[in-house]
């Protein structure tokens, strides 16, 4: 399964790629002969073609906004922002001009500040004379420097307040006087199969700032394995999801945001090509994450020290291929302790299945971080697990990541 993160890339040989695969679709430079000849022949035909004038008229009673989601998109469009990703350039960088032998005024521009990549944000509160926003950790990961262009085409510098690779979220901060508006978060947890949900960001970067596409909640939790080989309970939706969308809101119909939009799936194991397949980090995460990483600038965690997956929704094929031999429906199966961590000390084993912790049900990653991640290192938990189907309470006094 591949997943992408949708990030975009702006240097030159990426952009020239672009511009070429968008000349390949429209047939190149032959094409705009073609377009001229069919414009010629548009205009010979309409010459034999006599159509009287005023036969047909616009209403006057035309819908102000034609869809359900446009109040919902209002809500949000001047929170979203998109947000750039600057880097130094250095003498050795890979670009057209070294190619062509054209090096030199590479060499000039050392050390300069270049665009690398575009993300998006959401600007989510203004405290004093700061406003703040999230987004992903990938967007602004190893920056130089940070701006952000805001919903009118302003573009101010951001300073990083704090950032999580884990969950792929990222704070920055901005000159409070320049928000005009910030985004409610809505509970990620009332979110329902079906549910009408619209995507706000910056496909292709700040060029298509502020697009928005509708679509649907596919999975309210979805279980997945990131590139980076952990395991996170993501909102998946069908809405379509671009490089450049990463960071941006995902907003249900009261125009909150439920989710940031992370990643999507374009490929499967097998190479076949995947459409309609995006993922968000559910609301109620980031808010916890993003509280944390404006008060501390990082994320401490308590940890088990062990590799899960949940157990609810994997077929009984995959339970074969996972080894996993539990009957249980839900629950969060043990794939493997490290040595010497806080579980292996406390006598967890590979094949355990946890299903309470401090008597706290507990049916997919997500819901078992938001627990453990309440605790501080140190604290001692309650697991109560299933082992060869039979129930026990297992004390874990918690590591550190």
């Amino acid at each position: 399964m591949e997943q992408k993160n949708p990030d975009h890339r702006q240097n030159g040989l990426v952009k020239t790629v672009i511009v070429g695969v968008v000349a390949g679709l429209i047939g190149g430079g032959a094409s705009y002969v073609a377009l001229d000849q069919l414009n010629n022949a548009n205009q010979n035909n309409n010459a034999q073609v006599s159509i009287s004038s005023g036969s047909v008229k616009t209403s006057k009673n035309s819908a102000k906004t034609s869809g359900a989601m446009t109040p919902a998109y209002n809500s949000v469009k001047g929170a979203v922002v998109s947000v750039i990703n600057m880097k130094r350039q250095s003498a050795g960088s890979n670009s057209l001009f070294d190619i062509f032998g054209e090096g030199n005024d590479q060499k000039k521009d050392k050390g300069k500040l270049r665009t690398y990549s575009e993300g998006s944000g959401v600007i989510y509160t203004k405290t004093g004379n700061k406003g703040y926003i999230v987004t992903n950790n990938h967007v602004v990961a190893g920056s130089d420097k940070v701006q952000v262009m805001l919903s009118n085409g302003k573009t101010v510098n951001a300073s990083i307040v704090g950032t999580d690779a884990t969950t792929d979220l990222a704070v920055l901060a901005i000159d409070g006087n320049y928000v005009t508006q910030t985004a409610e978060f809505g509970d990620s947890k009332s979110l329902q199969a079906g549910q009408p949900v619209v995507a706000v960001g910056s496909p292709l970067g700040s060029e298509y700032a502020s697009t928005v596409t509708q679509g649907i909640i596919s999975a309210p939790a979805r279980n997945i394995t990131t590139a980076s080989a952990n395991q996170q309970t993501v909102i998946q939706t069908d809405a379509a999801i671009n490089p450049g969308n990463s960071g941006g809101a995902l907003v249900n119909s009261a125009g909150q945001v439920v989710g940031i939009n992370s990643m999507k799936l374009s490929q499967s194991s097998d190479g076949t090509s995947v459409e309609g397949m995006g993922f968000a980090i559910p609301s109620n995460e980031v808010v916890t994450i993003v509280n944390q990483l404006v008060k501390k600038g990082k994320i401490v965690r308590p940890q088990l020290g062990v590799k899960v997956v949940a157990l609810n929704g994997i077929p009984a094929s995959y339970r074969k291929r996972l080894n996993i031999k539990s009957n249980l429906k839900n629950g969060i199966y043990i794939a493997s302790v490290t040595k010497n961590a806080a579980a292996d000390k406390a006598g967890l084993k590979t094949g355990d299945v946890i299903i309470k912790v401090d008597n706290k049900s507990v049916t997919d990653v997500a819901s078992l971080h938001s627990i453990l991640y309440n605790h501080k290192v140190g604290d001692d938990v309650t697991l109560t697990i299933n082992r060869g189907g039979k129930e026990r309470d297992v004390h874990v006094k918690l590591g550190e990541n």
